[in-house]
């Protein structure tokens, strides 16, 4: 039975705590706060939350520096035309129905998760199979960051008895230090330890883990008690909560960039020296100061120096230029009104940006782009709703500009991520997290050439032309780095925050004695 929250026992019950056995804190069940929604059990759509709670596992994993590691594959080795990967599974790996990780389990996985809308979309698969202990992924052509998408969480590796005669998910059945005791979408998931675990097994028994939408409810949870790890606080709270001794803070600099895409093909946006006006016209310092309380957060380019040959070296401090902002929408014919409005033919620059406060920094750097834009005379309407409207604005035609978060970590190689977002498929105009209404030629064949690159330098090479592209043409304009952050219950040991976002790493922490 779960122990209730410190904060509402009295001092005659907390005395008592304190005589339990060890073994009875020890035991005590972790929960975990997080604002992400469960949609289902398929991977494709809630891969990240079975991953990060630790239930099921990928065949490739990542190691401290965000390459690739071995997983559920011990070792990976491709043929010399580049058109064969074989991916060996390690020994003695069980589900956690009992059946044994097999190639052709793993094999079937992966077809499923090529069957729908995924990151293995950008690679040019023709099939999978098992041979023997080994899964072989068969390539149309050459695709060096294959092993990197074999990392995403939509790639998950689950059990033959997980998915129906149709071939849909309708349990998660995986591999990983904890197994599903009760799943209650869209809110709601319990996992316990999986004793016949193939690594280390956890020190804690079980753990649960609750979606909670808004910032606010979130800090009062990890302040009262009532949850043990709270991640994505907001600026005021993360304050706040710094006074309160029951709790640890933690910030981990991530490749997640705070970020506004453009309705390219919109008639005020359609000219990239619009693009270029709005963006020299953020103060980036002032909104990382001042908002995110990190100065070091101001961003001039999407990839941040972890990224390595992907980061430009941009100066944040000189990116602001009001002046020249104006020159450019005047070559574009926009003259101020009486209001200070631009106007063009007499249609005013207005604007609507989407948002949403999952993450709940983006309503706070909304307000400030409508401010900073004011000064310029670009009227914008923020408009705060769902995480999914953005999307589903870049699908219909309506968006005009979208701010969110966008991780190019999700995969050890930031590859697989512009593939998505800026596709090499002549047919794409980009993923619903990246380019919209724009193509560029050049681009696209830089990142089909990174697809089949194997030679270090060379792949160098190209990373460092398709960020400087993208900076000047700035179908996505970065804002600021972003900062994973938690709120930790002071009882808790071990815990550290994944910089990819893999993993909450629930198996690493145990209770103090």
């Amino acid at each position: 039975m779960p122990l209730p929250s410190r904060s509402l026992l009295p001092g005659s019950l907390l005395l008592g705590l304190a005589l339990l056995p060890l073994t009875a804190i020890a035991d005590r069940p972790l929960s975990v706060v997080a604002p992400w929604e469960i949609t289902g059990a398929d991977p494709s759509t809630s891969g990240y939350v079975y991953a990060r709670m630790r239930v099921a596992e990928t065949l490739v994993d990542t190691d401290a520096a965000g390459q690739p590691a071995p997983g559920l594959a011990e070792s990976w080795q491709v043929s010399e035309d580049g058109l064969a990967w074989r991916f060996a599974l390690r020994e003695g790996v069980s589900f956690h129905d009992g059946s044994p990780l097999t190639a052709q389990a793993a094999a079937a996985s992966l077809e499923h998760a090529r069957a729908k809308p995924g990151i293995l979309d950008s690679a040019p698969i023709a099939a999978i199979e098992a041979d023997g202990n080994e899964v072989v992924v068969q390539l149309e052509s050459p695709f060096a960051p294959l092993p990197a998408l074999l990392a995403h969480s939509t790639t998950l590796i689950l059990a033959p008895a997980a998915y129906d005669d149709e071939g849909r998910v309708s349990q998660v059945i995986g591999t990983g230090p904890y197994r599903v005791e009760s799943v209650a979408p869209p809110q709601r998931l319990g996992v316990e330890r999986f004793d016949d675990y193939w690594g280390e097994a956890p020190a804690i028994d079980s753990a649960s883990y609750l979606a909670v939408g808004r910032g606010e409810t979130r800090a009062l949870m990890a302040e009262s008690g009532d949850a043990d790890v709270v991640f994505t606080l907001d600026p005021a709270s993360q304050t706040r909560l710094a006074r309160n001794d029951r709790l640890t803070l933690h910030a981990e600099p991530i490749p997640r960039t705070i970020v506004f895409k453009v309705n390219a093909a919109h008639p005020l946006l359609e000219d990239e020296r619009a693009r270029q006006a709005l963006s020299l016209a953020i103060d980036r310092e002032g909104i990382a100061a001042g908002l995110l309380r990190n100065p070091e957060a101001a961003a001039a380019e999407l990839f941040p120096a972890s990224l390595g040959s992907w980061h430009l070296g941009l100066d944040a401090g000189e990116a602001r230029d009001l002046e020249r902002a104006r020159e450019l929408l005047a070559e574009l014919g926009w003259q101020a009104n009486g209001n200070g409005v631009l106007e063009r033919d007499g249609e005013a620059f207005e604007l609507t940006l989407r948002t949403f406060s999952d993450r709940p920094e983006l309503p706070l750097v909304a307000t400030a782009l409508q401010d900073q834009w004011r000064e310029l005379g670009v009227a914008l309407e923020v408009a705060v709703g769902n995480a999914s409207e953005i999307p589903s604005g870049h699908r219909d035609g309506s968006l005009e500009l979208g701010l969110m978060a966008r991780n190019y970590g999700l995969v050890p190689d930031p590859l697989g991520t512009l593939l998505d977002d800026f596709g090499a498929d002549p047919e794409s105009m980009g993923g619903d997290w990246g380019a919209m209404g724009w193509r560029d030629t050049d681009l696209a064949g830089w990142l089909d050439t990174l697809r089949q690159e194997a030679d270090m330098e060379a792949r160098s090479e190209l990373a460092g032309q398709v960020a400087r592209r993208l900076n000047e043409a700035m179908p996505v304009v970065p804002v600021a780095w972003y900062q994973q952050t938690a709120a930790v219950n002071a009882e808790l040991e071990g815990f550290s925050i994944d910089p990819l976002e893999r993993s909450y790493r629930i198996d690493e922490l145990r209770w103090s004695e």
